[in-house]
């Protein structure tokens, strides 16, 4: 099953896409959200009326979570472009929630920025409460489904002026746009093994695959709950792959610039960049 919402802000409508025909789920769920996800969602589209989203704003596929928990420094390459070691356990930092933006609205650069950069990820959303979790069997059965997002950056917010840790440049507004749809994992036949990429103004950047992960999306969940708990409709993003503008390799996003991202299986999103 693919759940999406449509919609403007504040206003969105609840939407299955099953065998190629778009449902109406506003009968059964009030939203996308961990209270829908953590009764299991819908078994099936029969009884929901189809739906017409052709002129419909594609929302992002979840509403609000609680939290945005992040994993930084998870594929090797990655780390060898941003000049570090691989780590020894997950480095984690969060995002605001309310930076969540739809697969094709504006991207906003930040005002006095001059080094945003984009970063496709692979986007895990939780399914129930996950905490101390005893093996990583049991967190793959924490999952309610799997998105894509890009984890905006602005990289002199992030270092030069962290003061240490990476909130100031991941948490600016626009910057976790998600989309187009939520995928349940029973439509995922390897989450280890999808190609992830990026592309800005049709350009590629990133190219790569889930498989070299340094920590996996199941050693993550278990991981992290054993210092944290997850709940239902949290959204826990996996790391990067090497592409990104801090390599050296590419310009920083710019006003009037467009960025792509995309995962085999899952869509992709495309947002236009304007200034804050």
């Amino acid at each position: 099953m693919k759940y999406l919402r449509i919609g403007l802000p504040g206003y969105e409508t609840p939407v299955a896409l099953h065998e190629g025909k778009y449902y109406d789920l506003s009968a059964a769920a009030v939203d996308i959200d961990g209270d829908f996800l953590n009764a299991g969602g819908i078994a099936t589209t029969a009884g929901f009326p189809e739906i017409d989203i052709e002129d419909a704003r594609i929302a992002p596929p979840i509403a609000k979570p609680n939290a945005i928990v992040c994993i930084g420094m998870n594929y090797a390459a990655h780390c060898a472009e941003s000049g570090a070691e691989p780590p020894a356990e997950p480095v984690v930092f969060y995002k605001h929630p309310n930076t969540i933006v739809g697969p094709h609205d504006d991207v906003e650069i930040p005002r006095a920025s001059t080094r945003t950069d984009w970063e496709v990820e692979l986007g895990v959303v939780l399914a129930k409460r996950a905490s101390y979790l005893e093996s990583e069997e049991e967190a793959l059965g924490c999952i309610a489904g799997f998105v894509v997002a890009n984890d905006l950056s602005e990289r002199e917010f992030q270092i030069e002026r962290s003061g240490g840790q990476f909130s100031k440049g991941k948490a600016c507004p626009t910057f976790t746009p998600l989309g187009p749809w939520l995928v349940t994992p029973d439509e995922i036949e390897d989450v280890q093994a999808l190609r992830l990429w990026s592309k800005v103004n049709g350009e590629a950047r990133q190219d790569s695959s889930s498989k070299d992960m340094i920590f996996s999306v199941a050693r993550i969940i278990h991981h992290m709950s054993q210092f944290m708990a997850f709940d239902a409709g949290d959204l826990l993003l996996t790391g990067t792959p090497e592409g990104v503008a801090l390599s050296g390799r590419f310009p920083y996003l710019k006003a009037g610039d467009t960025v792509e991202v995309g995962i085999e299986g899952l869509g992709s999103t495309r947002n236009p960049t304007v200034q804050a």
